[in-house]
């Protein structure tokens, strides 16, 4: 089958779900990466990160497109730069294909291609909100994919839906997004939010990631490690279990939906950040809950792992 061209816009460098997210992407040979933008805050720390990591997969084909910034609305031990000592100026500098407008570099990739574009958000909106406005009739050639949202379940479990930062960081975006003409689907809290990596799974991760060094594995897990330390997390942390994988539930389902409860639901954006469920909102496929964990948590480690032989080729 013929891999679906993909757009993955990206505030990567802040939580490091986004990391890991992005390796999954890379080694999913269904999926044909076309362009990363990158949104909200420091865009070239960003960009850097990206860089890298193309570098480590040998995909510096990929173009990176440089979004729109602005204020990030974070706790302050998170709004600098948690990855610093991957990647950085030196890694975006050596990449060959930086573009000062990631927004004109969404819209010309979806209009520059044959088959329907998935565009992959996993950040704040802002910049596929603006995609939008610049062009709307990019509805008609993409479709929308995103970790957003929170339906009936709220951060750690919580059985109250909260304001999910991806909506919250720019309301206005996530209004604009989640109504606009194309096919949606979205996992909210109510599934991503337990999405965390422990046990077997993250044991054989980790023993992969640390005994195959110069590989995608190796990249996210010393990009973990940096984290880690910025955040003043303890050390051990590292040896015992991921961050929760919110980002990771988005790339998986540009691609099936078999581990996760799906239901068609009309969802609106309030004013105030919350996704309701709302009969004037508009219909997409939510994934609501889990099927099977365990399935979700082994094809994802499959990926992860899977990427040394990947990383040979040259494109």
């Amino acid at each position: 089958m013929k891999p679906q061209p993909v757009i993955l816009d990206t505030d990567i460098g802040t939580d490091i779900d986004d990391t890991w997210a992005l390796a999954m992407l890379l080694a999913s040979p269904e999926l044909n990466l076309r362009l990363i933008t990158t949104v909200s805050g420091d865009l070239s720390y960003r960009a850097g990160l990206c860089a890298a990591l193309l570098a480590v997969a040998g995909r510096s084909d990929i173009p990176i497109g440089l979004g729109l910034g602005g204020e990030l609305k974070l706790p302050p031990i998170l709004r600098g730069a948690p990855q610093t000592g991957f990647g950085g100026p030196a890694a975006l500098k050596a990449h060959p294909r930086v573009l000062a407008d990631g927004v004109e570099a969404i819209v010309r990739t979806v209009l520059g291609s044959d088959d329907m574009v998935t565009v992959i958000g996993i950040g704040p909106l802002t910049n596929i909100a603006e995609a939008l406005k610049r062009c709307p009739e990019i509805a008609e050639q993409a479709k929308f994919v995103g970790m957003c949202g929170s339906i009936r379940t709220g951060y750690r479990g919580a059985e109250t839906p909260a304001v999910e930062y991806n909506i919250f960081a720019d309301i206005p975006a996530a209004q604009a997004v989640l109504s606009a003409p194309w096919e949606m689907t979205i996992t909210p809290l109510d599934s991503c939010g337990s999405a965390v990596l422990m046990g077997d799974h993250y044991r054989r991760f980790h023993d992969h990631a640390a005994s195959h060094p110069g590989t995608m594995a190796s990249a996210v897990l010393e990009n973990y490690r940096l984290w880690l330390k910025a955040l003043n997390a303890p050390a051990e942390q590292l040896s015992t279990r991921s961050t929760t994988q919110y980002d990771a539930v988005a790339i998986y389902l540009a691609l099936a939906d078999a581990a996760l409860e799906m239901e068609r639901l009309p969802i609106s954006v309030s004013d105030d950040g919350m996704t309701r469920i709302d009969p004037a909102g508009a219909l997409m496929n939510v994934a609501t809950g889990w099927r099977d964990r365990n399935a979700f948590d082994a094809f994802f480690v499959d990926r992860l792992c899977a990427m040394e032989a990947k990383e040979k080729q040259k494109f």
